[in-house]
């Protein structure tokens, strides 16, 4: 078992595979224990040089209406506005403070991701 750190996209990439082939290692074995280091060691990478961005808004909205079983017609009384649910999901009417506030305190969506722009 040879660990080393992760520098480069080459070093990302062959950990990656390496990883793949201790996949189904026992906890505990010595493939087991190389697993979770570099485990954590993929994930310390891809932290710094791979973060994930916040999602679009919208999107979220509609994830997290997949989610509940929410239809058009539930999101309309959560933001309160009746006719202008399809607005906000075809992205023809910005959502406003209030309906951020409605969001994320009734569909429990972040609102750092609500305010960002789309």
């Amino acid at each position: 078992m040879e660990i080393k750190p992760i520098k480069t996209e080459e070093d990302y990439q062959r950990a990656l595979d390496r990883l793949e082939i201790i996949f189904d290692s026992e906890p505990g074995s010595i493939e087991g224990d190389e697993l979770e280091i570099l485990g954590i060691l993929v994930d310390h990478y891809e932290n710094e040089h791979l973060p994930i961005g916040f999602p679009d808004p919208i999107d979220a909205i509609k994830f997290r209406m997949e989610q509940l079983g929410y239809s058009q017609k539930d999101l309309a009384k959560v933001v309160g506005l009746k006719s202008r649910a399809s607005e906000i999901l075809n992205k023809k009417r910005k959502l406003s403070i209030e309906m951020i506030r409605h969001l994320h305190e009734k569909l429990n969506i972040s609102a750092e991701v609500l305010i960002k722009a789309y």
